[in-house]
C-alpha cells in the first residue's frame, strides 16, 4: 500500500513533531486540532524548527523550509481526512476524548486507512474497540523531539493484523526510523518504566531528599544519562506524565503507580514544563 497522504491529529508538541517530520521525508500532511489559534503557533514552531535545522547542519543541503511547511495544511476540519491513507493520533492521554476522535475518524476515513496512537499509556486493543477495524489499528510511540528520534516504540493490539504491522514499518521506514515491537499492556515498555522513575523522582523533591537540579545531576553524571527524570518529565510535559500515571494506576490498581502529590499540586498550577514556561525549571 503506497502511503502519500497522512492525517495528524493534535497540533500539540508530539503532532507538531510528528508532522514537521512526515513533511520533511516528502508526506503531504494534513495537520487537524481544534482552534486556529493552536494551529498558528503549531505552524510558527515548525518554520522555526525548520529555520533552525537549515542554520546548523551545514553540512547537509537542507530544503527551503517554506517548501516543506507547504507539505502540511492546517485546518480544523476532519473531513479533509477522507482521502488519508494512514492516521497518527495525539489528542491529551485521557479516554474519553481519544474515543470521540476515534468514533469521528472511523466514518470519515478510506477503508483501507490504518490508524495510529501515539500514546503513552492507553491500550491499543481499548483504542481498537472504539473503531470498525481493530485489525487495522496500532500504537506508534514516538519520542519528543520527534525529527531528532531516530527509534518507535511500535504496539501490537489484540486485533492489530500482521498486514497492519508491515505496513507501520514501512511508514516509519519512509520517515527514517526504526522501530521495536511490543505487545498492549498499559504503559507498554517505555513508560511503564519511565513514569515510575519520573515519578519516584518528583517524590525526592517533595521530601527534600534533593533539590531537582541534583536528582537530574546524580543521573547524568552518575549515569551518563542525557538528560535527568526530571528534565525529561519537563521535555514531555507534567500534565501528559500525570495523566499516563493515573492510567497506569487505574489499569493495574497497584499503589506503586500513584501520582506524587506534588505532581497533581505542580499541573493543577499550570506548570506543565517546557510548553508552559515552568516546571521543574524555568525555560
Amino acid at each position: 500500500m503506497e502511503i502519500r497522504v497522512v492525517g495528524v491529529i493534535g497540533a500539540g508538541v508530539m503532532g507538531t513533531g510528528v508532522a514537521q517530520n512526515l513533511a520533511q521525508t516528502g508526506h503531504e500532511v494534513i495537520l487537524i486540532d481544534v482552534s486556529e489559534d493552536i494551529l498558528e503557533r503549531a505552524k510558527s514552531e515548525i518554520m522555526q524548527n525548520l529555520r533552525f535545522q537549515s542554520l546548523f547542519k551545514k553540512d547537509v543541503k537542507a530544503e527551503d523550509p517554506n517548501a516543506v511547511l507547504e507539505r502540511i495544511a492546517f485546518t480544523t476540519d476532519y473531513r479533509l481526512l477522507d482521502k488519508a491513507d494512514f492516521v497518527v493520533e495525539n489528542v491529551i492521554e485521557k479516554w474519553e476524548v481519544k474515543k470521540q476522535v476515534y468514533f469521528r475518524i472511523d466514518g470519515i476515513c478510506p477503508e483501507h486507512c490504518v490508524f495510529a496512537a501515539n500514546t503513552s499509556a492507553i491500550s491499543i486493543t481499548r483504542i481498537g474497540s472504539a473503531t470498525k477495524r481493530p485489525a487495522k489499528v496500532i500504537g506508534m510511540h514516538f519520542m519528543n523531539p520527534v525529527p531528532m528520534k531516530k527509534t518507535v516504540e511500535v504496539i501490537r493490539g489484540w486485533h492489530t493484523s500482521e498486514q497492519t504491522i508491515a505496513i507501520a514499518k514501512k511508514f516509519l521506514e519512509q520517515m527514517g526510523k526504526d522501530c521495536i515491537l511490543v505487545n498492549d499492556s498499559p504503559g507498554f515498555v517505555s513508560n511503564r518504566v519511565l513514569m515510575l522513575t519520573v515519578n519516584e523522582a518528583v517524590f525526592l523533591v517533595q521530601d527534600q531528599v534533593a533539590s531537582a537540579e541534583d536528582v537530574d545531576r546524580i543521573f547524568k553524571s552518575c549515569f551518563g544519562h542525557p538528560m535527568g527524570p526530571l528534565e525529561t518529565a519537563d521535555l514531555i510535559g507534567l500534565d501528559t506524565i500525570l495523566y499516563s500515571l493515573e492510567v497506569l494506576y487505574e489499569s493495574f490498581n497497584d499503589s506503586k503507580y500513584r501520582p506524587c502529590p506534588l505532581l497533581k499540586k505542580m499541573v493543577d498550577a499550570g506548570l506543565h514544563g517546557r510548553k508552559s514556561g515552568q516546571g521543574f525549571y524555568y525555560y
